[in-house]
């Protein structure tokens, strides 16, 4: 895929990273040589000349990118290019030593421990999802929702909306209703998905980020994600999802940055960035 007059975004997930066509060789354009505005709203998140270290490996390069509040936008990129490692720094993750500014509704959290991250309304859902395979779906939501509120009376890291009611949880994922008996090992990995976002928003978060939720997951399943994701989407949740899957990022995000090798190559509205997603799914 190449958008007129930008990155070849094929390249970005495989290709030669070299292929396409910039304004200036290795030289982001601006949004607005990108050819649109970003909306006048409040940054949920804001990332700016984030630089990453794994020990003497320098693995971010500079990068830029901003999700506002109720937002959904894209990190797409091929593996190996940087997205796992640009959420573990906005969500305050280690080993890695950064420099730069990752703000969370305007509060600085370089620095800051990922405990403290989580306190501010920022969730993770990692990938790989990460269940207790030994506890229940309902014991594993238990688990979120105490440690929940162990942290929001330790004070520390500032009010936030309080986390979701289990009701609600098996309300806007009824799939997981059907199964809260069950063990953790026993799900399919569409279910275990489900189940490591839910256990995200009984935290209660404000941003919720995303690693690669698609992953291993069949076409079929990666639709009711996508619908699951959306329902989410209309509680006025702000999401950062880093995916391959550009038909997932088709339907879900309005903004999309294209990350190769540590830095961002363009950012654009989706439809504009990708073409039609649906098409490389």
């Amino acid at each position: 895929l190449v958008r007129e007059g930008g990155v070849n975004v094929g390249a970005v997930f495989g290709g030669d990273p070299g292929a396409g066509s910039f304004d200036e060789p290795g030289r982001r354009r601006s949004p607005q040589q990108a050819g649109y505005r970003q909306r006048d709203r409040k940054a949920k998140l804001e990332i700016k000349g984030l630089h990453a270290f794994y020990g003497a490996s320098h693995v971010l390069f500079g990068v830029d990118l901003e999700v506002g509040a109720g937002e959904t936008v894209a990190l797409v990129g091929r593996n190996g290019a940087g997205k796992t490692t640009t959420l573990q720094c906005a969500m305050g993750m280690g080993p890695i030593k950064k420099t730069g500014s990752v703000k969370v509704d305007g509060v600085e959290t370089i620095g800051m421990g990922a405990h403290r991250v989580a306190r501010l309304g920022v969730g993770l859902v990692p990938e790989g999802r990460r269940v207790f395979k030994d506890l229940t779906v309902e014991e594993n939501l238990q688990v979120a929702a105490g440690s929940a509120a162990r942290a929001g009376s330790g004070g520390g890291g500032g009010a936030r909306e309080s986390g979701w009611p289990l009701e609600r949880v098996y309300e806007v994922f009824p799939l997981l209703a059907g199964v809260k008996r069950s063990k953790g090992a026993w799900l399919s990995g569409g279910e275990q998905q489900v189940l490591a976002i839910a256990r995200a928003l009984v935290r209660g978060p404000q941003l919720l980020l995303l690693d690669e939720p698609s992953e291993g997951l069949a076409p079929r399943v990666v639709q009711t994600l996508a619908e699951q994701l959306a329902s989410i989407q209309r509680t006025g949740l702000a999401m950062l999802l880093a995916e391959q899957h550009l038909g997932l990022v088709g339907e879900l995000a309005s903004r999309a940055y294209a990350l190769d090798r540590g830095t961002i190559r363009d950012e654009g509205p989706t439809a504009q960035l990708l073409g039609d997603p649906r098409s490389s799914a």
